[in-house]
Order: structure tokens, then C-alpha cells, then sequence
């Protein structure tokens, strides 16, 4: 192709030829014409899932990503939380320095509220493209609010909340710092859709409900209000993204998907499950379909971003991390209100996508990271990577010259994060929101964030800190870790498990009796506090007291079954996970049975378990785990009393049993946590 250009150029004047061959490349783009990239993030979309998916001829445009761009998977790291990996996605910077940790943070007055953009610490990719003149776009992304000044457009992660709102009926409100600049919110004001706005037509295309439970007032804590508003969501972002790219043709777009994240918290354990009965099956006749319904829908705005490109466009098509679908709960209770467990079913894994201008195709993108993203979209827009930026240019799938220089950093002059001592108010059902989802009070990363330090005149994120602390102690920063969490635990000095990670640090170092002080003051706080005896039982194994490590970790189980460190450890020492194991030919027929009881429940086939105890109790009427299963299935069956009676039961043959008795007292008095 070149050769005929140059043939063709033969018979034009000199100084036009200078001009001309000039502009040409051999790809046949001209070297003027400006470099594009566009970013399109799924939350939590799984790769096996996408795999499964696309080998049944379901995704067609990630198909033809595959086939005409490059792919490999996006390695994630802990902790696995949104806000803190698109943070980390958008910096190149990891969370210990970007200073996102959480979901949540407390103003100074000790209101809760989202985490915010002034809690960055360092310049994301919209603020170093728009101080190099370039311009951007960012949809939807997570810790944009309050939304920035940059040389573009911002609208913030707290767009589609506003309107849930009865101001956000109104086109000439002013929203405070939703949008950037913040006449934007007007004119993007007819491209976005609210839960009400989701016809019967769209819903029955991922759920079977009926029109009374479709016409339901709206709330977080209604699985069909939630479905309509991740729905409603995702085609406001995807309307306003596609709205962006064609009239303000910004030079980098980012647009975020939360849909494919939430719809999984809420349904995933439904996805393609076989052998469901009772209340499960009526889940899944409702909403067994969802998932896979959002990922056509995820492959069909796909498509739409795709053929909004133009030949000098580069697409970035990413998700933040995996997701573990069609797992039952080993408590099914927690997905009867809908609900999952935070982060506990993400996989590290993400999808990465890349196609268009400069990709090679059938490319296979080699190991990727999240700090990769960030210097890789640089390269694509023509600017170098930054030395502080601890990740790579992902060459191996591009075939444009990648530059060479490397600048210094890019966080001094220009535009700096909207740093500020105060938070606006924030509109209060996104608190609600990752409450529903089990992200915010009681879940598997921590405690409700704490009141701010006395005289504290920032906003700050309790749990972010216990986070960043954390990643400290993983990267062996031991001595930081341990001045982190004794910061913390002088604001939240009853807070069992900051006396726990405080004990990890001093372990760590070496200072034993010193943590064993705080792993008994933590136990006195919590007795169920399981990551404190195993880190006990780490202890005793450090001074060479093997049979006390083992019974440490043996109880950590015994509380917390599926607990993995202390399993890892019982297999190492003992060759066997089994903390109590069956004694003689009945008991162990009993175990057999009681774990057959624990598969059907799972199932939600309560009176098939309640028939395998029956026999189970029989045959070993004093093998206590009969009493603690049956205790399980009665409660989850509705019947407290028998409930009650199984637990009594198992108490009396385990009196020292702090999981026997906290559950006792849960049962007896329903007004206090639910059972664990």
C-alpha cells in the first residue's frame, strides 16, 4: 500500500511531496491525526464467565475483541474493593500511595459518607491528560466526587444517586459538584434513567417478577427496586459516555459499568446452580437468569463503544476483578434477603481487552497488573510513563512506537486532586446502597468505620486506614503496620480485630509476649474472634509449642470452618483439617449423614436435612455435631424453638464452646446481630 502511494506522489511538485510523505505512515494513518483512547470498565466481570459465555456463541463483540485485538486477564491484589482498584487503575499508583482504601469515610463532624476525590493523594490520568492540553471524560468512575476541574468533562460517581432524589427531576438544579463544569448536569439530564423508568418489556429480559413486585416503591433493601437501579444505572453511564465521545470528542474517555458487579452480589449464586429446592428454587425461577442476561447486556454496549470508534481510537475494555458464580452460601440464610458478602466471592482475576488503534491482533497481553493500565494509556496518548508509577507500557500487544522517555512523575504543577478539609453532604443512599450489598456494617473487611480523632479536622476513611495498614504488613513494611494500627486502635481502643492486626505487626517483628497480650485482650472483646487464635496459634509455633499451636488452630476452625489460614495450617501440622473428628463406626455414620444434611440445606432442601439429623441423632445421640447442624437447618427452616432446643443440646456436651453460646444468645434475643 505504501509502495502505490509513493507511486501516485511521483507526479506532484517537490516541496508536496516533502508535505505529503511527511503524513503518511505505513499503516496508512497520518501522523497528525490525534490519538484517541476510550475506557470501558465492567465491574466485577468475571473471565471464566466470559470465557463460558463466548465458547456458546454469546458474546460476539468480546469475541471480535479477541479475534481482531489483544486479551489476557487483569491481575488484581487485595483488598478487592472498588473503589480502591479503579483508583489504583486510574493512577497507576498503588493504594498505600493514592490514599484510597475503602468505600466509606467520616467527615470531621463523624457523619458517614462515600469515599471522595479529595481523599486522593495523587493525580489521576484525567488530571495529568488535561495539564499536557489533552482532553477527557470520565463516566461514572469511582471516588469522583466532588468532580474536578480538568480540561473536559467529569461526571461523578454520585450522578445516578442524585437523581433518586426529587431535586434531580428538576433540569435547572445545581447540584453541588456532581458534575464538572456544572452547567454539564443539565444537559446531561435527558440521558438519565431512574429505577421508575425501567419498562416490564426491559425487566423480563433478565427477571420473571410479577407487576405488582416490579411497581414496588423504591428501596436498596428490595431485590427488584436494586436490579432496576443497576440496570437504570448502566444506560445512564453508557448514554452519557457514548453522548461524551461523539460531541465533545475528548482524547481520553472513561467510562464505568457497575451493573455486571452488583447484579452478581445480588444473584450469583443462582447462575446456572443445579439441584435447588425450597426458597432457593424460588430464587432462581425469578432470577436465575440475571447474570447472564447482564453479560449480554455488558457485550451489547460493548458493541455500541465499538462502533463509536474511529480508525485512530483505541479501546480498553477492563473489569476491577472476578467473580466466584453459582456458589451457595454455606449459610443460605445470607441470600435470602438477596444479599452476598462483600468481597468474599471475588476472584483476583479481571477480563483485559484491548483493540483498535495500535494493537496488535490476536494479541495475548502477558500478565498485566492494575498499576499497568495507567502507564499504558499514556503511551497510547503519546506521553511517557512516569518513573513513580511502579507499573509497565503493556509493548508486547502494540505495534506504535512507544516512547522511550520517562519523565520523573507527573504530580508536580498542573491540576492537583481537589484536595479539601470538608466534604459536601453526600446523598444518603449510597450508604445504603453498599450496605445492601454487604459492603458497609458487619462484613468480612472489618467494622463500621469508627468516629473521627479527637480535634481531626479532615475527612478520613477508619477502614481505608485498617486497609492501608494491612497492605503495609503484606509488603513487609512490619515496623509502618504497626505504627498504622496503633494509631488506629487509640481511636477505637475496644475494637477487637485492630488489636489482632496490631498483634500480626508485633509477631511479625518477633516481639511475642507482646502480641500475645493483645491477641487475649482482642479474645476477651470477641470471643469468635478466629483470625485471633490463629494468630496465637502462629505464636506458639514460632516458640516450637507445636501441640498448643495445633489446638489454637483447631479452635479457629471449629468457630470459622471455612477459615483457610488455619486450615492450611492443621493440614501442614496434623495432615487433617477435621476438628472433631467422629469416635467409633456410629459417630462416624453420623458425620456422613450431618454433612449430607449440610449439602441439602445448601440447597434449600430443609426437610430432606431434618430427615438425614433425625437418623444422624439416632444412631450418635451424643456427636455434637448432629445438634450443631440441626441448630442450622431449624433456624433456617423458620423454627427458632426447635432451634434453641438443638443449640441447648450441643451446649451441654461443649460447655467451653464460645460460637455454641454466642448463637444461644442470638436466637434468644433476635434483636441482637444475626446469627453467624
Amino acid at each position: 500500500m505504501l509502495r502505490s502511494r509513493r507511486h501516485r506522489l511521483a507526479a506532484v511538485t517537490g516541496a508536496a511531496v516533502a508535505i505529503l510523505v511527511a503524513l503518511v505512515l505505513v499503516n496508512g494513518r497520518s501522523s497528525n491525526a490525534r490519538a484517541r483512547v476510550m475506557i470501558l470498565g465492567f465491574d466485577g466481570m468475571d473471565p471464566q464467565t466470559v470465557d463460558l459465555l463466548m465458547s456458546e456463541g454469546k458474546l460476539p463483540n468480546f469475541a471480535r475483541l479477541r479475534q481482531d485485538g489483544a486479551y489476557g486477564r487483569l491481575r488484581s491484589s487485595p483488598p478487592l474493593l472498588s473503589p480502591v482498584i479503579w483508583t489504583t487503575i486510574a493512577t497507576g499508583k498503588t493504594p498505600d500511595l493514592h490514599g484510597i482504601g475503602h468505600f466509606t469515610a467520616v467527615s470531621p463532624s463523624g457523619e458517614n459518607l462515600p469515599v471522595t476525590s479529595r481523599m486522593r493523594k495523587v493525580k489521576a490520568l484525567w488530571n495529568i491528560l488535561s495539564d499536557r492540553d489533552k482532553t477527557v471524560a470520565a463516566v461514572g468512575w469511582w471516588a469522583t466526587w466532588p468532580a474536578e476541574t480538568v480540561k473536559g468533562a467529569i461526571v461523578s460517581d454520585h450522578t445516578c444517586y442524585h437523581f433518586l432524589f426529587p431535586q434531580g427531576s428538576d433540569p435547572e438544579a445545581d447540584p453541588k459538584d456532581v458534575t464538572y463544569p456544572p452547567d454539564l448536569f443539565a444537559k446531561i439530564h435527558p440521558l438519565v434513567r431512574r429505577p421508575t423508568d425501567i419498562t416490564a418489556a426491559e425487566a423480563a429480559a433478565f427477571i420473571t417478577v410479577s407487576p405488582e413486585e416490579l411497581a414496588r416503591p423504591f428501596s436498596f433493601d428490595d431485590d427488584v427496586s436494586h436490579f432496576k437501579w443497576a440496570l437504570a444505572t448502566a444506560d445512564s453511564y453508557r448514554r452519557i459516555g457514548l453522548s461524551l465521545w461523539s460531541g465533545d470528542k475528548p482524547d481520553l474517555l472513561m467510562t464505568y459499568i457497575e451493573a455486571t458487579d452488583s447484579i452478581a452480589h445480588l444473584f450469583g449464586h443462582l447462575f446456572r446452580a443445579q439441584g435447588l429446592s425450597g426458597e432457593l428454587l424460588a430464587q432462581q425461577r425469578k432470577f436465575g437468569g440475571a447474570v447472564e442476561a447482564m453479560y449480554l447486556h455488558a457485550d451489547q454496549i460493548l458493541g455500541e463503544y465499538m462502533a463509536a470508534m474511529d480508525r485512530n481510537t483505541t479501546l480498553l475494555v477492563m473489569s476491577d476483578h472476578g467473580f466466584e458464580l453459582g456458589a451457595l452460601q454455606d449459610d443460605p440464610t445470607k441470600t435470602r434477603d438477596m444479599r452476598r458478602v462483600s468481597e468474599k466471592f471475588h476472584r483476583e482475576e479481571g477480563i483485559l481487552y484491548m483493540y483498535g488503534r495500535g494493537v496488535k491482533r490476536a494479541g495475548r497481553i502477558d500478565q498485566a497488573v492494575l498499576v499497568d493500565i495507567a502507564p499504558t494509556v499514556l503511551a497510547l496518548t503519546g506521553l511517557p510513563r512516569a518513573a513513580d508509577m511502579p507499573g509497565r507500557v503493556l509493548a508486547e500487544v502494540l505495534d506504535i512506537p512507544v516512547a522511550g522517555s520517562v519523565v520523573a512523575s507527573y504530580e508536580a504543577g498542573g491540576t492537583a486532586p481537589a484536595a479539601g478539609t470538608h466534604d459536601a453532604a453526600a446523598d444518603p443512599q449510597i450508604l445504603e446502597r453498599l450496605q445492601s450489598l454487604g459492603y458497609v456494617g458487619g462484613t468480612s473487611a472489618g467494622t463500621q468505620p469508627g468516629p473521627p480523632a479527637a480535634g481531626a479536622d479532615m475527612t478520613r476513611s477508619p477502614q481505608g486506614e485498617r486497609n492501608l495498614a494491612g497492605l503495609l504488613f503484606e509488603q513487609g513494611r512490619h515496623q509502618e503496620a504497626l505504627a498504622a494500627y496503633e494509631r488506629l486502635v487509640k481511636i477505637e481502643p475496644d475494637d477487637a480485630t485492630l488489636r489482632t492486626s496490631i498483634a500480626g505487626a508485633l509477631g511479625a517483628l518477633g516481639r511475642y509476649d507482646e502480641a500475645m497480650k493483645q491477641l487475649d485482650a482482642a479474645i476477651r472483646l470477641d470471643p469468635l474472634n478466629v483470625e485471633a487464635y490463629h494468630n496465637r496459634g502462629a505464636v506458639f509455633e514460632r516458640r516450637n509449642d507445636r501441640k498448643a499451636a495445633i489446638e489454637e488452630y483447631r479452635r479457629a476452625v471449629r468457630y470459622s470452618p471455612q477459615y483457610e489460614p488455619s486450615r492450611k495450617a492443621l493440614q501442614r501440622l496434623t495432615g487433617t483439617v477435621d476438628v472433631n473428628p467422629p469416635h467409633g463406626e456410629s459417630e462416624m455414620k453420623a458425620s456422613a449423614l450431618a454433612q449430607q444434611a449440610s449439602q441439602a440445606a445448601r440447597r434449600g432442601d430443609y426437610p430432606a436435612a431434618m430427615q438425614l439429623l433425625d437418623e444422624a441423632e439416632r444412631i450418635a445421640p451424643r456427636y455434637v455435631m448432629v445438634y450443631q447442624y440441626r441448630s442450622n437447618v431449624a433456624y433456617l427452616a423458620g423454627n427458632v424453638p426447635q432451634a434453641i432446643a438443638a443449640l441447648e443440646k450441643a451446649l451441654a456436651l461443649e460447655p467451653d464452646n464460645a460460637l455454641f453460646k454466642a448463637n444461644l444468645e442470638r436466637l434468644r434475643h433476635p434483636a441482637g446481630k444475626p446469627q453467624r
